[in-house]
C-alpha cells in the first residue's frame, strides 16, 4: 500500500477486490440480460437491461440496509460486492445508449417507457430491497 500523510493513494488489495468483483458482475449481467432479452426477443424494447437494473437496484438497496444498520458487511466485503460486483452488474451506460438508439430510430414511446421504467422500477427496487432487509433483520 502506498500512502501519504493525507491518506491512501494505492492499495493493491482494494483494487483487486473491485476488479474481481467487477468482472464477476459483468459476467452475471451478460448472462441475466441475455436470458431476459431472449424472453422478449420479438420486441425492440431493451428488457434485458431493465431487468438487470431492477435486480441490481434491489440488491444494492438490500445490501446497503444490512451494511449500514446491521453491520453485515465489512469494508472490504462492501468494496467487493457494492463497488465491484454491482458496479460491473448494473448497466446504466447501456441504458443511456439504448434509449438514445430508440430515439434515433423514432421509437419515441419505447424510449419514454424505457426511461420511466428504469426510474420508477429501479428506485422502487432500491426501496423494496431496503424494506425487505429491514423486515428480515430488525
Amino acid at each position: 500500500m502506498l500512502s501519504t500523510g493525507r491518506g491512501i493513494l494505492f492499495d493493491p488489495l482494494r483494487y483487486a477486490l473491485v476488479a474481481l468483483g467487477g468482472s464477476l458482475g459483468a459476467v452475471l449481467r451478460y448472462m441475466l440480460s441475455g436470458y431476459a432479452q431472449q424472453i422478449g426477443r420479438n420486441s425492440s424494447f431493451p428488457i434485458g437491461t431493465l431487468v438487470v437494473n431492477i435486480v441490481g437496484c434491489f440488491t444494492i438497496g438490500f445490501l446497503s440496509e444490512l451494511a449500514e444498520n446491521h453491520g453485515l458487511l465489512r469494508a472490504d466485503a462492501r468494496l467487493f460486492t457494492v463497488v465491484g460486483v454491482l458496479g460491473g452488474f448494473t448497466t446504466f451506460s447501456a441504458f443511456g445508449n439504448e434509449t438514445i438508439n430508440l430515439l434515433r430510430q423514432s421509437e419515441n414511446l419505447a424510449a419514454i417507457a424505457n426511461i420511466a421504467g428504469h426510474i420508477v422500477l429501479c428506485l422502487g427496487a432500491v426501496w423494496l430491497g431496503r424494506a425487505t432487509a429491514y423486515s428480515i433483520w430488525r
